[in-house]
């Protein structure tokens, strides 16, 4: 596969004079250059390097790539034409499908893994997503439960709007199809224009959910974080090639308020430690994953897209403050009977409703979650019954139900305040800082 990186950025955030965007330097090299021996570690060899602002600068570098082990052809566009606008000089060049990374992106992450999901989709594009710190800022995307995108939504974003954290990483693998989309000598984006275009068609974009590390250097204090993160080793521990714990956490009563039989968007509150509390986690070895049983829909009190829409508040809510969930998996179903109007497709005996494990099963096989070293988080004796359950360590917290549902006769490992104690505590192991 033949990897496309749109070089053309200015970094005029940076306050780069004399030195293009992508190639600001990050742990003693040019960040194309780190996304070049990425490439070149998952033998892709054949690298077109598309560039505008400084190019020279580009060119003079890189060369043809033989002193690093891989073919660079450079394309330097006369006028700028945006990211999709740049891929369409490759029109003439490439007839299977392709990578394309943005060059002003920082990301270690397991391509291998990213190529393999490709070959099982029909796709005229998969594209890498992922939760961010600064989703007010990032272009976000949608997606359903079979990880087709449904919506893009370019940033700046309406306020008064509730979105998913699910922001487009900027890496993708494109059908050569996609050239019939974008117009020629004529700036486009893919995000802002393509992709949703694309949308309007028959064809199918379908998302590729990760955890690991992946951020745009967009601004100084970004930069900085991302070479801070590079010394400690986070950026290599995030990659899917490693496991990593896991914080799972119930929501009712735990992360948000409790309200009985919760169905209505305007109903939900974070908790007033949540969010730094999910902002630790961030910043930490950890992921974060919210696990939630929803009889709601079983009782026909709401439907699965009302329950979008709650969760789509919740991440909303938590990016304002800076922090975000990994994933977030709810069971819709209830076995029992007997509810007035109750949905009969919900009522069944599933394997993912707590204090059964399948939830904790599916973020574990998608994210290679190191099982041993995880916790979860809850209110109710259900959810510590669904930590023994899944081999995991245990806390209850105080808030909530408090574990006076009694449902079962389970103690936890630990008993807090609160979720934020919760956390202070896990992270306090000197395993867990990241």
């Amino acid at each position: 596969m033949d990897l496309a990186i749109i070089a053309g950025g200015k970094g005029t955030r940076l306050g780069l004079k004399d030195t293009p965007k992508p190639m600001v330097e990050v742990g003693g090299k040019p960040l194309l250059e780190h996304q070049v021996n990425l490439a070149k570690r998952y033998a892709i060899k054949n690298i077109y390097m598309l560039s505008g602002h400084l190019s020279e600068v580009i060119v003079d570098y890189f060369g043809d790539g033989k002193k690093i082990g891989v073919n660079i052809i450079h394309i330097v566009e006369k006028s700028p034409l945006g990211t999709a606008g740049a891929v369409k000089q490759l029109e003439s060049r490439l007839d299977e499908r392709f990578m394309v990374f943005y060059g002003d992106v920082f990301l270690d992450i397991d391509l291998k893994s990213f190529m393999d999901f490709d070959m099982k989709t029909n796709s005229i594009a998969d594209i890498i997503v992922h939760p961010n710190d600064h989703p007010h800022d990032s272009d976000l995307v949608d997606s359903n439960d079979e990880n087709i995108v449904t919506a893009f939504y370019s940033k700046p974003h309406d306020e008064n709007q509730y979105y998913r954290n699910l922001v487009n990483a900027a890496v993708y693998i494109l059908s050569p199809d996609i050239f019939e989309y974008i117009p020629q000598d004529k700036p486009s984006d893919f995000g802002k224009d393509i992709f949703p275009l694309v949308l309007q068609s028959d064809k199918v974009i379908r998302a590729y959910k990760t955890a690991e590390y992946i951020k745009d250097i967009g601004t100084i204090e970004r930069l900085k974080k991302v070479s801070k993160d590079m010394i400690s080793g986070k950026v290599k521990r995030f990659s899917k090639r490693y496991k990593r714990p896991a914080i799972f956490i119930d929501r009712d009563g735990t992360l948000v308020e409790e309200v009985d039989l919760l169905h209505r968007v305007e109903d939900l509150e974070l908790l007033s430690f949540s969010a730094s509390a999910i902002k630790k986690i961030n910043n930490s070895a950890y992921l974060s994953f919210l696990i939630t049983n929803q009889p709601v829909v079983a009782r026909n009190l709401c439907d699965t897209s009302v329950i979008a829409q709650i969760h789509n508040k919740l991440e909303t809510l938590l990016g304002r403050e800076g922090a975000y969930l990994n994933d977030i998996y709810f069971c819709p179903h209830h076995p029992e009977s007997g509810y007035p109007c109750e949905n009969p497709d919900f009522k069944i005996d599933c394997n993912c409703r707590k204090p059964k494990t399948g939830m904790i099963s599916k973020a574990v096989k998608e994210y290679n979650v190191d099982v041993e070293s995880s916790w979860v988080i809850g209110d109710r004796t259900t959810d510590i019954q669904t930590g023994k359950n899944a081999g995991m360590k245990t806390i209850l917290v105080r808030t909530g139900n408090a574990g006076q549902d009694r449902k079962f006769e389970v103690s936890p490992d630990y008993i807090f305040d609160n979720i934020e104690d919760s956390v202070d505590f896990i992270l306090s192991k000197k395993q867990a800082v990241s």
